[in-house]
């Protein structure tokens, strides 16, 4: 189903995002294609990825970088799928007020959240209705 979370990773604020990259090695994910933000243009790390697990890291090019050509829409949408559903889960689901007072407590709290937004998506799905609405899903 599109736009519905089916796994996750987490790691802490001060790990960068190239290094983010050796966590997908150990995911799970195998022979797909991952959409990401400016943040993983480490050309090897993209190689290496790709070489060992199959999976095909699509970034956008930065405006000012040698070769710069534009992201295909389609990854355009996806992506701004992706963002939808998490301004969603920041204002609707209020997952940036958290009051964890350890990082056990606060992965519980995002899982959480994030199977309660999960059941809403596949409310919508059942009922026929817009899949992103999820202030109405409960409605009758």
């Amino acid at each position: 189903m599109d736009g519905v979370y089916h796994s996750m990773e987490m790691t802490k604020a001060s790990v960068h995002d190239v290094y983010y990259l050796q966590e997908l090695y150990h995911s799970g994910l195998q022979d797909c294609l991952v959409l990401s933000d400016k943040g993983y243009l480490s050309a090897q790390g993209q190689l290496d990825l790709f070489c060992q697990r199959g999976i095909e890291l699509q970034t956008p090019m930065r405006r000012k970088q040698n070769g710069y050509r534009l992201w295909p829409s389609v990854f355009k949408n996806s992506r701004r799928r992706v963002e939808t559903v998490y301004s969603q889960l920041s204002d609707q689901m209020m997952l940036k007020r958290n009051y964890a007072k350890s990082f056990n407590g606060l992965r519980a709290r995002i899982i959480a959240k994030l199977a309660s937004f999960t059941f809403l998506l596949y409310l919508n799905k059942q009922n026929d209705r817009p899949i992103n609405h999820i202030k109405h899903a409960l409605a009758a």
